[in-house]
């Protein structure tokens, strides 16, 4: 992984996306809240540098996988997770 990789959470409903970012430096902190609208998804996505410098990640859904798809035609990686399959302690 590159060392200035920003990796992004993204919390989907059908209204907002709440955004998180993690910067190459280790600093973690929330960006809000945008709608949830393509050009804002693009807007967003033009703020925080080059498509090929993200990685986002946000839940399998009715609504994430409309927005994985957004991502992949700005070519930005995104992984879409499954909840009920993420390990828990």
């Amino acid at each position: 992984m590159k060392k200035d990789t920003r990796h992004v959470g993204f919390d989907v409903d059908s209204e907002k996306i709440a955004v998180a970012v993690a910067e190459p430096e280790g600093e973690v902190r929330s960006l809000g809240e945008i709608p949830n609208r393509e050009e804002s998804v693009r807007l967003l996505v033009k703020k925080l540098g080059p498509a090929s410098r993200l990685r986002v990640c946000n839940e399998a859904g009715p609504h994430g996988y409309v927005l994985y798809w957004q991502l992949s035609r700005l070519g930005v990686h995104c992984d879409v997770v499954a909840r009920t399959l993420v390990p828990v302690k």
